[in-house]
């Protein structure tokens, strides 16, 4: 008896070891058609797939059954590296923000996907997960202004990440 105790004592105990950190807020509305397309991932505080990626993109496009198709694409250990794609699907969790997404590499596991961040011009988003292990920082673009960056650094820094993580993913195109 005293075992199971103590064995129910450390889960709770373990349980909320996570709850120290408040919840990862996300951006009130996103517009799905406009945020479809590709994303260059600027920096992240990348997955073990993600290890020595270049030149990753990320597409998203929407499908008539509400999912959402993605193609994760880099060169994996260097700009001549060998191509990789990746293609999990994407699923609206919260359809009244459209910010809270599982993503689903392996049936029938979906990670956390959280979108918070995105600015106005949908140039800039940041996707984030409750757990703060891995953040993603994407744009429209290559690059994003240096004033920009460091913004949003700061802003995951708020947010309980460790940005000391955070690596930027090299993009070289033509």
């Amino acid at each position: 008896m005293r075992i199971r105790l103590v064995m129910l004592g450390v889960a709770v105990l373990m349980g909320g070891c996570g709850a120290s950190l408040p919840p990862l807020a996300t951006v009130d509305r996103v517009d799905l058609p406009r945020f479809m397309g590709d994303w260059y991932v600027v920096a992240n505080i990348p997955t073990w797939i993600e290890q020595g990626a270049h030149n990753a993109v990320e597409s998203y496009r929407l499908e008539p059954d509400g999912t959402i198709a993605t193609t994760f694409t880099f060169r994996k250990g260097g700009f001549d590296g060998p191509r990789k794609t990746y293609n999990p699907r994407g699923y609206i969790r919260d359809r009244s923000s459209n910010a809270v997404w599982g993503m689903q590499f392996i049936w029938p596991f979906k990670a956390e996907y959280l979108i918070i961040h995105l600015n106005e011009s949908y140039t800039q988003t940041v996707i984030g997960r409750s757990k703060r292990d891995y953040v993603w920082i994407m744009a429209r673009t290559p690059d994003i202004p240096e004033t920009d960056y460091r913004r949003i650094v700061e802003q995951l820094a708020a947010a309980g990440y460790d940005t000391g993580q955070i690596r930027r993913v090299p993009q070289r195109w033509p």
